[in-house]
């Protein structure tokens, strides 16, 4: 039997510590409950943009590959067609919208998207997942689209499925 000293012990667990993100700053909320609504996105923002992993473009956009594809597989045109597979969620993790519920993938036109998608599905290739934090002025702004409560940063996971109309 292998006996663990107490230095190693100290070493693993702070090694385990190391390894976790660190959890979002605190945040003192103000005002009514929109602006409150509002301040805990821009947190989660800012705390999501620093962790290990994530790439976060001139837009806002914040982004990382899940699953890669061949190096070679087709990536989408901004003006294409595309399948994909997707998780909608809020922050705070509730889902609001899920083509993997409905068990069916969904086909949209690119340019008929929130600004979000149509800029990050085409860093996408054809077999591969992402997630992406997108921030509300590329989502939906102020505009309430029910259930997403105006300036709402959104969570979606993507599976890019194919590009059918090239």
């Amino acid at each position: 039997m292998r006996h663990i000293t107490i230095a190693s012990l100290a070493v693993l667990t702070l090694s385990a510590c190391a390894a976790a993100p660190a959890p979002p700053p605190a945040v003192t909320y103000t005002g009514s409950p929109q602006a409150q609504w509002e301040q805990g996105q821009r947190a989660y923002e800012a705390w999501s943009a620093a962790r290990p992993g994530w790439k976060v473009t001139a837009s806002g956009l914040q982004h990382r590959r899940v699953s890669a594809a061949r190096p070679g597989g087709r990536r989408p045109d901004p003006t294409d067609v595309v399948t994909i597979h997707y998780v909608g969620r809020f922050i705070d993790g509730r889902t609001f919208d899920s083509s993997r519920e409905r068990g069916e993938p969904a086909t949209f036109p690119l340019p008929r998207l929130i600004k979000g998608w149509q800029e990050g599905v085409p860093m996408m290739r054809v077999g591969e997942t992402w997630q992406f934090v997108i921030p509300a002025p590329i989502a939906y702004g102020d505009r309430w689209r029910d259930p997403i409560p105006p300036n709402s940063t959104l969570l979606f996971e993507i599976e890019l499925i194919d590009i059918p109309e090239r």
